[in-house]
């Protein structure tokens, strides 16, 4: 929970930089990057949190690695870096995104379905379900779980919409029990 209050304030106060500076576009494709790596480059995130290394040698790592980056993201990482605040850099990007996609009208849903979506599957749901969640368009990200048996269960945010066949068949083994 911490951390993501942390990662918050981070994401939050370079958000509302990026906005001001007018790259918001820019920040949003690097901070991808930064993303990808710290969640599949391990030994990166070792690195950054050892404490055998020094705080001056993890910044300039990081100013090598980000060299071409928005000098908003360098400072914001070698701020993070300084305090010891490296567990926070996903949150923070999170929380960026999260702002970004709300200013657009626009959401973030977790599709699961039994076989990957069709392009046109995927537009026909972000049509149908924007409007329930009072969104302009959803992003989908389509997880396949055999585990449904068929059917889709969608997550927006923290709400959930289980059409699955799976989810279906729980309901009737609890209604049945109750009953």
């Amino acid at each position: 929970m911490i951390q993501t209050e942390i990662g918050n304030k981070y994401g939050t106060a370079l958000f509302q930089l990026a906005m001001e500076k007018k790259e918001t576009d820019r920040i949003e494709n690097e901070l991808l990057i930064v993303k990808h790596l710290f969640e599949t480059e391990k030994n990166f995130h070792i690195f950054l949190r050892s404490p055998k290394v020094s705080v001056q040698k993890k910044k300039e790592t990081l100013l090598n690695v980000f060299s071409d980056f928005s000098p908003y993201i360098v400072n914001t990482l070698l701020i993070m870096i300084e305090r010891h605040r490296v567990d926070h850099v996903v949150p923070m990007i999170e929380q960026f995104f999260q702002l970004s996609y709300e200013r657009k009208g626009l959401a973030v849903a977790t599709v699961e379905t039994v076989r990957p979506l069709t392009d046109v599957e995927k537009a026909e749901i972000s049509v149908a379900f924007a409007k329930k969640v009072n969104k302009r368009s959803l992003e989908i990200n389509n997880i396949v779980n055999t585990d449904l048996l068929g059917g889709v269960k969608i997550r927006i945010g923290n709400r959930i919409f289980d059409g699955s066949l799976r989810g279906k068949l729980d309901r009737l083994k609890r209604e049945l029990i109750l009953n």
